[in-house]
């Protein structure tokens, strides 16, 4: 499996927690809990390059973690 960095926080409009994949835009999912979310953005991640292979789209490569603390 890719290892694309993912941010996970609480959402209080949507009261559950979501995970965002940064490097794949419209990458994301939810959950009840941080676990939740977590486990779901995995097969996110999964369908998003399944379908980019498929459409023939590029796949980025995971950069890891992009924070920059300056």
């Amino acid at each position: 499996m890719a290892k694309y960095e993912v941010l996970i926080y609480w959402s209080e409009e949507d009261k559950a927690y979501l995970a965002e994949v940064p490097e794949l835009p419209g990458c994301m999912a939810d959950g009840a809990t941080y676990l939740d979310a977590l486990q779901n953005v995995q097969i996110i991640i999964q369908e998003w390059i399944e379908t980019a292979k498929n459409n023939g789209r590029k796949i980025p490569k995971p950069k890891g973690r992009k924070l920059n603390y300056a």
